[in-house]
């Protein structure tokens, strides 16, 4: 049974009864209803049962109802009810009064009415009122799985969950932020106990109860959702309402298309983005949604970079949230104020164009991925576009990296980390025929070509990575693992070989197509 004195009052028979004292007490909680037939009844009663009597046993001792009544408030009894017309005519105004002291709900109960007129009553009623919530959880679960499955959504995905269970609800982050609440309590109250284990669990907010579940994707917790007023006598009714809404809450949250622990402008930009690069809006919508919303990443020189793992399905899904996240935390890129957003194609991500040069943008992102530790072989690659100025750039950088990314898995020999600029003259020369090429190639490195094969491939492999280098001989010798007096001599050795001189642009640049053209035609 779970009724309050004040609704058990309104059922007849009982409605038929008159409330004496304790009106302050009304709202206790009736859990179940007994009566009084032993001396030692009061030993028995239950937190939340209402007893009821013809106060045979007390009728005789002012002192005995006294104490009856003292025992059953200490007991957390839900009140007493006492029939008159067999041993007592009215019930002593000294227990009145101590009963309204107690705040301890008295009831004076109808002659013409047996006990268990009045407990059938109330059973009809609870049995009603049962059947009543039990199907209203069922067309709240209905209501989830509707929403579960449709395949696209219109209205945001907490509002509409607190919605269906009719429940107010906050999300809290792993880092514990507060990401959404529509309750009527501020953060301090709702982060009391931070941080919290992850398991469901009930608490207190305020002079109301709460019921907490973590939001997990196998043993990962993403964050936390809080039910913030429940009535505590339902939850073990409403508790699988709860989870479900919980569970369908975190499967979005992992499927990885929307981040919900994001700003909610950041959030709303990243689904106009994916609508602008579908060709679903103009680059001057886009511009003027992006100002409204206060995202001034296009407002300023701005550049795209997509990651993408060489998993696939959720395995695919779960890496790139993990470097979303590691770019998130990463001290220098987190100080950009980027935007994330999951694509198709990858991992898009926004950020300011400068003061930073691509040199050390590359290898912030290196960083990501070494701090991740992937299996080799499964090492992520990521593609920089050129710097943009207007709105309108963000196609254009979306086409440069998609090419870019492409071009890196097709040729190779560019690292994990691509700036379009580095392959942008490969796209230029792509229509030189292979005959050329080769021709070029044999003509430039003829004075080495001669020696022995163990020494060209150790020449050549110098040179390639002097010019990688800009022509910085410490950061050659640092990448061959050798003493920079033979690093010098072997370019030394290469000017005189190939008849070059390395302090020429002319001569840097003819050698840069020579290995251009071989990295083009060993990939075919």
């Amino acid at each position: 049974m779970h009724l309050t004195v004040e609704e058990a009052l309104s059922i007849y028979p009982l409605s038929e009864a008159r409330l004496i004292a304790g009106s302050k007490g009304k709202h206790r909680i009736i859990k179940s209803i007994n009566v009084m037939d032993a001396p030692d009844i009061s030993d028995w009663i239950k937190e939340g049962e209402m007893l009821l009597t013809t106060a045979y046993l007390i009728k005789d001792s002012l002192e005995d109802a006294s104490a009856l009544l003292q025992t059953l408030n200490r007991r957390g009894s839900a009140g007493l009810g006492i029939k008159l017309g067999r041993f007592w005519d009215a019930v002593p105004e000294k227990l009145i009064a101590e009963a309204e002291t107690l705040n301890f709900p008295l009831i004076e109960l109808p002659f013409q009415f047996t006990f268990s007129d009045q407990m059938n009553g109330l059973f009809r009623a609870e049995l009603t009122r049962s059947t009543s919530v039990l199907q209203s959880i069922m067309d709240k679960q209905r209501k989830l799985m509707r929403f579960a499955l449709r395949s696209g959504r219109s209205r945001p995905l907490f509002e509409s969950v607190s919605e269906v269970i009719e429940t107010p609800l906050a999300v809290i982050s792993a880092r514990g932020d507060v990401v959404f609440n529509n309750s009527d309590n501020a953060a301090p109250q709702l982060l009391e106990g931070w941080p919290w284990q992850n398991r469901n669990q009930r608490f207190r907010i305020g002079d109301k109860t709460g019921f907490r579940i973590p939001l997990l994707q196998g043993d990962k917790c993403s964050g936390y959702l809080l039910y913030c007023s429940i009535d505590p006598l339902l939850l073990p009714v409403e508790e699988s309402l709860f989870v479900q809404g919980g569970e369908l809450i975190s499967y979005h949250i992992h499927s990885g298309y929307e981040d919900y622990f994001e700003h909610a402008e950041h959030r709303e930009f990243s689904g106009l983005l994916r609508r602008f690069l579908s060709g679903g809006m103009s680059g001057g919508e886009m511009a003027k949604a992006a100002a409204k919303l206060e995202v001034e990443l296009l407002q300023a020189p701005f550049q795209l970079m997509l990651t993408d793992t060489a998993a696939s399905g959720e395995t695919r899904l779960g890496e790139l949230l993990r470097l979303k996240e590691e770019y998130l935390e990463q001290p220098e890129l987190h100080g950009l104020n980027s935007i994330h957003v999951m694509m198709d194609e990858g991992l898009l991500s926004l950020y300011p164009a400068g003061p930073h040069s691509p040199e050390q943008f590359r290898e912030w992102v290196n960083t990501c991925f070494d701090n991740l530790k992937f299996d080799k072989g499964y090492y992520p690659r990521a593609a920089l576009s050129s710097s943009k100025m207007k709105p309108e750039g963000l196609k254009e950088a979306f086409a440069e990296i998609k090419e870019c990314m492409g071009m890196s898995q097709h040729w190779g020999g560019h690292g994990n980390v691509v700036h379009y600029r580095q392959l942008e003259l490969n796209l230029l020369l792509r229509q030189i025929p292979a005959e050329t090429m080769e021709k070029y190639c044999s003509s430039s490195l003829r004075g080495l070509q001669s020696r022995e094969p163990e020494y060209v491939r150790e020449m050549l492999h110098t040179l390639e990575v002097y010019l990688d280098n800009d022509g910085h001989v410490n950061e050659t010798a640092k990448k061959l693992f050798i003493h920079r007096n033979t690093a010098t001599y072997r370019i030394e050795k290469l000017s005189e070989l190939l008849d070059v001189d390395f302090k020429k642009i002319n001569d840097l640049m003819r050698l840069k197509l020579v290995f251009l053209f071989r990295s083009m035609l060993e990939q075919g």
